[in-house]
């Protein structure tokens, strides 16, 4: 692979990243529950003065933590780059936080909007990672790992991963709070929406001959 290739390569997934954030930040606005995968570093961030995106890095850390114990010795070392992707993702929440101060939808029609607006944006961004070729996140590569080492199917997996991380956010803010924060209608419909979307973008580019789809990019 050339140099040129390479940096292609990566600048798709530095803007994949950042679009992942600024989706995760929109359905965050929304105000109906943030994604799954979102869930327990918002409700975190509500309790403790520490930023949405530092927690989401931190359990990026933690899930790459995992990966090492798992694995063991098959971890491969390069696989530890992957903390990057982690620190990308933390800052671009961060930042998409920062820029939609002014995303305060207060009828439940603007919510959903957002929310619709947000889960767009999360597969735009999902996508484009997945199509780089290069590193996934933390989250998305335990999971694989556990599926493999378990013998079971990646989809069946993912659910009860994502279903174990809303029941933990759902634990931390009921101890904190005593009800329940971030956790909503949102967090179903984005958990099952961005990934139909993904196979829309992927339909729609691959019928267009603009890309070959992120199942292809893998080969």
């Amino acid at each position: 692979m050339t140099a040129g290739a390479r940096l292609r390569r990566y600048a798709l997934l530095i803007a994949g990243l950042f679009f992942m954030g600024l989706g995760i930040s929109l359905v965050t606005k929304s105000y109906l529950g943030t994604s799954p995968i979102s869930s327990v570093p918002y409700v975190l961030c509500l309790a403790f003065p520490v930023s949405f995106g530092t927690f989401t890095f931190l359990l990026g850390a933690f899930f790459l933590l995992l990966e090492i114990l798992i694995l063991r010795r098959d971890f491969q070392k390069i696989q530890v780059l992957q903390i990057f992707v982690g620190l990308i993702l933390g800052v671009s929440v961060d930042i998409g936080m920062h820029l939609l101060f002014f995303v305060e939808p207060a009828a439940y029609a603007e919510r959903i909007a957002t929310l619709l607006a947000g889960c767009a944006v999360l597969a735009v961004g999902v996508y484009l990672e997945v199509s780089s070729n290069t590193f996934v996140h933390p989250a998305d590569a335990v999971v694989k790992i556990i599926a493999d080492k378990a013998g079971r199917n990646f989809g069946y997996t993912k659910i009860a991963f994502d279903t174990t991380l809303c029941c933990t956010a759902g634990a931390i803010s009921l101890a904190a709070f005593g009800t329940l924060k971030g956790l909503g209608e949102g967090t179903i419909i984005s958990a099952l929406l961005v990934g139909y979307i993904i196979a829309a973008i992927s339909a729609i580019l691959v019928r267009f001959n603009i890309g070959r789809g992120p199942e292809s990019a893998r080969n």
